[in-house]
């Protein structure tokens, strides 16, 4: 029974385990000034437990580690692959390129200090990796030191001590990273007195930005199109709009293809903000009517939300179903993770989809069948493709990549590796009727469990020579780490402001996208009141996480070489 508390045998491991990430989250809850580091308290949970001589099995200790951390990046993966590519446009190529920039300043920064300091640079990659909160560029750094280490000839146990002193580093520079990265957005809003509520309302009003539904009641004015059918009027733009009911005296139907134009006809559209002056031109302008007015006349027609669960629909083209010529029911949206979409005949579908139908209620009930409609098997999610990307990602993230002028080949690794996997895998598996879907509930599981393990495992690493290390002049890692993270912000704020006029809450999504800051992002959004910050923050926060990875790599080879 002893063994169970003072071993290191694999339960208590288990144990130790538990007890850290139990005790990290419970101190996680508690906030100052509405400000926490949330789960990174199980870090140093796992510092404190170590340094006072709780061991975990060291075999177990190297597994935990990396399964949870690619649990975490594979599943960050999964989210943000769908929306990945379409970050890039209508402004996303600026921010990208901002957050490479950031990226590369801060690695810059660290070989900076290594040369005026003499500071160890690998130890500045830790150092770095906790001034921009960057968990899975730590776990890239310590498996790229400990494989290179290793192949040289180096003990595993020195391989190891090597990497906990990573781990010292970035727990060390981790604090000030966070309460950083909020100073300086409190301090960019004050200097610049910004207006929260005009930038706020501005953003509301660029509904154009957007591809998000978008009603219009019309009225056939155009004489150019009396007597002719629809089917003939939409010719061209199938993917920019669908005309979801019609109202002819009194009487409302769904119109079909064939449905003559007739003068004085009104027409409920579904289309895009970008598509409303094209659809006054063709049909005429939009009249005062509100949808509960064709609720109201509607006796025969519903509308329903239907959710696409058949695996068998993932990949396929909305046309395919042949929903309306075979039914008479429209499809007028598509609902995505919370995004309305036009019902475009090209859109492809992806399991987990909703669509919003309007049809008599006997049609609408042949087309759940097509279609699926059972919720619940959505909670059951396809576990094949996920073991099977991430086993992809593991071999991908092991092919040796041989960069000029750097001796050793660097390898996307564990983090790098399954995290690109996944984004292929969650853009491009709807189009190869591979199916990803995961509930988001099921989602923040998997990433919170293996960040947590992860943390835990670092933490219970590098408790053992933490105090001796902070007290051998790691106390200048704290400064180290607030140059690391303040300067990189601070230039790409005056470059966001004054050369790319961002606005504030695409300061704020770029600064904490690109430091990969959870708990900024927190605060921004409830400071703020605003979600547009989480929008720009997922628009950098893939290349960016990536490029963190990639950087931390290269530090440590151009350390070892």
């Amino acid at each position: 029974m002893a063994d169970l508390f003072t071993g290191t045998g694999i339960a208590h491991t288990i144990l130790l385990f538990a007890v850290v990430i139990a005790l990290g989250l419970l101190l996680g809850r508690f906030k100052i000034k509405g400000v926490t580091i949330g789960s990174t308290w199980i870090l140093f949970v796992g510092i404190i437990l170590s340094h006072f001589g709780f061991r975990a099995n060291p075999t177990a200790l190297s597994f935990i580690k990396d399964f949870g951390l690619i649990l975490f990046v594979f599943s960050i993966g999964l989210q943000v692959g769908p929306g990945f590519f379409h970050s890039f446009k209508k402004g996303g190529v600026t921010m990208n390129l901002l957050a490479v920039g950031m990226v590369l300043m801060a690695g810059g920064m660290a070989i900076l200090i290594h040369y005026l300091t003499g500071e160890r640079l690998d130890t500045m990659v830790g150092v770095m990796s906790g001034a921009v909160t960057n968990t899975p560029g730590l776990g890239a750094a310590q498996q790229t030191l400990s494989d290179v280490l290793v192949a040289e000839g180096i003990s595993v146990e020195s391989a190891g001590e090597a990497a906990s002193r990573l781990a010292s580093s970035y727990a060390v520079a981790y604090p000030l990273g966070v309460l950083g990265v909020i100073m300086m957005l409190i301090l960019y809003k004050a200097v610049f007195k910004v207006d929260v509520d005009k930038e706020r309302e501005t953003l509301d009003n660029e509904d154009s930005a957007t591809e998000s539904a978008r009603r219009m009641h019309c009225e056939v004015e155009n004489p150019a199109i009396f007597g002719k059918s629809l089917g003939s009027v939409m010719a061209g733009h199938t993917d920019e709009f669908v005309v979801s009911r019609m109202m002819r005296d009194g009487s409302i139907f769904v119109p079909g293809s064939d449905t003559i134009l007739q003068k004085g006809d009104k027409v409920l559209i579904v289309t895009s903000q970008h598509n409303v002056d094209t659809i006054r031109i063709i049909f005429g302008e939009e009249v005062p009517m509100h949808l509960d007015d064709w609720k109201k006349m509607d006796v025969n027609l519903v509308s329903r939300r239907l959710s696409i669960t058949k695996s068998s629909l993932t990949g396929q083209h909305l046309k395919n179903l042949h929903i309306r010529s075979t039914y008479g029911v429209t499809v007028t949206r598509v609902m995505r993770s919370g995004l309305e979409l036009v019902a475009g005949p090209n859109l492809v579908l992806q399991m987990g989809d909703s669509i919003q139908v309007v049809g008599t209620k006997e049609a609408i009930d042949s087309v759940a069948k097509v279609v699926g409609n059972k919720p619940e098997t959505l909670s059951h999610p396809n576990l094949v493709p996920i073991f099977a990307g991430i086993a992809l990602g593991v071999i991908f993230g092991s092919i040796p990549i041989h960069f000029p002028g750097i001796p050793q080949p660097v390898k996307l690794g564990l983090a790098g590796g399954p995290l690109i996997i996944a984004i292929l895998l969650g853009y491009y598996g709807p189009k190869l009727k591979i199916t990803t879907y995961t509930t988001l509930s099921a989602n923040m599981m998997i990433r919170e469990i293996g960040i947590n393990l992860f943390l835990a495992a670092v933490g219970l690493g590098a408790g053992e020579n933490f105090v001796s290390s902070l007290v051998g002049g790691g106390y200048m890692w704290i400064l180290y780490g607030a140059l690391i993270t303040i300067v990189p912000i601070l230039i790409t704020m005056i470059i966001g402001r004054f050369v790319c006029k961002l606005n504030f809450f695409q300061i704020c999504g770029l600064i904490t996208g690109s430091t990969t800051n959870p708990p900024v992002l927190a605060f921004a959004q409830g400071a703020y009141d605003s979600n547009y910050t989480s929008v720009n923050y997922a628009t950098v926060y893939p290349l960016a996480m990536f490029m963190r990875v990639l950087v931390a790599q290269l530090l440590i080879l151009i350390a070892l070489a």
